[in-house]
Formats: structure tokens, sequence, C-alpha cells
């Protein structure tokens, strides 16, 4: 069945005219949320940390951030767009105590409700609005006339139109003039964290890793083994990203394109499928959602081995010194 896909017709910003939201958080989502907003015509009150960088920012940017509480004074819609580790905590101590019937709670993501680590109270509206675009590439294309898709779900409708609220947030960012698609917070939630780590991320950066190694231990020098398996991943992640699959295949030697088709599956076999399913499973009964909970309550020492153990390894060594050297590339270095 097709997805219910919503355009600038369907979501008049008229339930968020001449009212008041709060974003809680001015980072990458937030900021983008919050200039998008105040340029459609909307009351922006922004909630920052005193004196961090981001707080700075929202000054630069002509806001007055303030605590939580303020902000959501008299505020029709909250987003929140705070971290998820950081969101249950902040909910209860912030939030929840500064919650009046009626309002409408806003997420960027499922994760925090989905697995019940906010539980709003029945008298607000819950819903959603996802970008699927980081914050400055929403606020360049809202820039430019257009926008970025965005999804949406209602998990709660108290008041009766918290669907118009959240189609109107949603056009206010720019997100309906590419188009909104209805989806559920279990299914945004889910499908959200095995992409991110079967193949965008996890996948991925596991199989750059691999062939690299692949080849530094067969002799080949590491710059060579570095461009052949990270640098030009790019190349076809832009083909893929203009044209799918089709169109990379389309743009790359016939050599690439029948290793492609006779290589590729041998590399990601049944056995690896098998293994996303375990891992799917995983994220459906909620034991990531528990196990990443606990490991941030918990110091995080587990997260902060495993990224110096890589930040240390020789393809990230080697790579920082070749994109010194390709000054085009405007190189990010962490």
């Amino acid at each position: 069945m097709a997805a219910k896909i919503y355009y600038e017709k369907d979501a008049p910003l008229e339930p968020l005219k001449g009212k008041k939201v709060a974003v809680i958080g001015y980072g990458s989502q937030g900021h983008a949320h919050s200039l998008n907003l105040r340029d459609s015509g909307i009351k922006v009150a922004v909630a920052e940390l005193k004196g961090t960088d981001n707080f700075k920012l929202a000054i630069k940017h002509g806001f007055s951030p303030g605590d939580i509480k303020t902000a959501m004074n008299g505020a029709a819609l909250i987003i929140v767009t705070a971290p998820d580790e950081v969101q249950a905590k902040v909910y209860q101590t912030e939030i929840a105590p500064n919650l009046v019937a009626g309002q409408t709670l806003g997420f960027c993501h499922g994760f925090n409700i989905h697995f019940k680590y906010i539980a709003p109270p029945k008298d607000v509206n819950v819903v959603m609005i996802a970008p699927k675009g980081p914050g400055h590439l929403v606020r360049s294309e809202f820039e430019k006339g257009g926008g970025v898709p965005n999804l949406i779900a209602v998990h709660q409708d108290a008041t009766g139109d918290a669907k118009q609220i959240a189609l109107a947030w949603a056009n206010g960012i720019g997100g309906a003039r590419a188009g909104i698609i209805e989806t559920t917070y279990k299914e945004e939630t889910e499908t959200d964290l095995f992409g991110e780590q079967c193949v965008l991320c996890g996948g991925l950066t596991a199989l750059i890793k691999a062939g690299f190694e692949t080849l530094v231990e067969a002799g080949y020098q590491p710059e060579i083994a570095y461009f052949e398996c990270m640098h030009e991943v790019k190349l076809i992640v832009d083909l893929i990203y203009q044209g799918g699959l089709s169109y990379m295949r389309y743009s790359i030697s016939n050599t690439a394109e029948y290793g492609d088709l006779t290589r590729g599956q041998r590399i990601i076999p049944e056995k690896t499928k098998a293994e996303m399913k375990k891992i799917l499973s995983e994220i459906t009964s909620g034991e990531f959602a528990k196990e990443w909970v606990n490991e941030y309550k918990t110091g995080l020492k587990k997260f902060n081995d495993l990224y110096k153990k890589d930040y240390d390894s020789q393809i990230e060594v080697i790579g920082r010194r070749l994109r010194k050297m390709m000054k085009w590339i405007n190189a990010k270095e962490v």
C-alpha cells in the first residue's frame, strides 16, 4: 500500500498562527526548526543551557534563549530536540512539571516515546515530525524555497486536532514543500535504528574497515587502500543518491558493474541478512534501547573505548593525512 503523503495544501499554518512554539535545544534540528518556524511567521521561544555554544548561537540568530519552564509557559507546541539519551531525564525534571493540559509535545524521533522512557499524561497531544535530513539541510533547503521530506506520526490526540498541529509544524519548517509521509512512532523508530546499525553507519563502516584491512594485510600501500575503500565511497553514494542503484550502474564502467552484480552477494550473503534480522529483533524487543540507556547511565565506558579504538586505527590516521592533500573536500577533523 502506498504511503499517504501530505503537501502544503493539506498542511495550513493556521493551527500555529498567533501561538507560541517552544523549541527545547538549539542543536542540529533545534536551530533549523526555530529559524524556519520564525521565518514562517510563528512565534518561537528557545530553551538552551546558558553559556553553551548553542546558547550563544541562538543569541547570534536573534533569539533570547532561556530555561525550559519559561519557554514552555503558554506554548501551544513544545518541540523536544535534545539527544535521545538525555530526553527522559529532561522530561522528568523540567518538562513534565510544567506541562499543561491541551499542550502538544513534539518529537523529531520516536525513541523515548516508543520505548516508554517518556510517558506523557493523557491530556496532552504527542506528535512527531521527523525531517529526513540533518538540521543544516532542513535550514538551507528552506532558505532556497524548498524543503526536506518529513515523516509525521500522532501517538496521542488529546485535543482532536493533534494531526493538524503537526502538519502545520511540518509546513512551517518547509517539509510540506517536499512532502510529509505518514508513519507511526513504532515504524519510524525501529526502521531508523535498523538503518543506522545495519546499513548507514554500522554496516557501512564495518565494510569499509574490512576492505581496507584486507588490502593492507595483503601488502598493498595503506594510502592506496584508503582511496579505494574509503575515499571513493562518496563517488558511488552520490550516484545512488541521485538516481538509485540503476543510475549508479549506468554511470560506472562495465567492469565495475559486472563485479558489482556477480560479487556483491558474496560479501552480503544470506548469513549477513540473518544477522540483520537478529539485530532488528533486538531493536523491536527494546533490548537495544535498554542496552544504550544503560550504557549512558553507567558512564559510556564501552562507547568511549570503541570510539577511541577506531579513532586511533590505521585507516583513520592515514585518512587524516590524506585529506589534507584534498582542499576541495573541506575536511572536517575531530
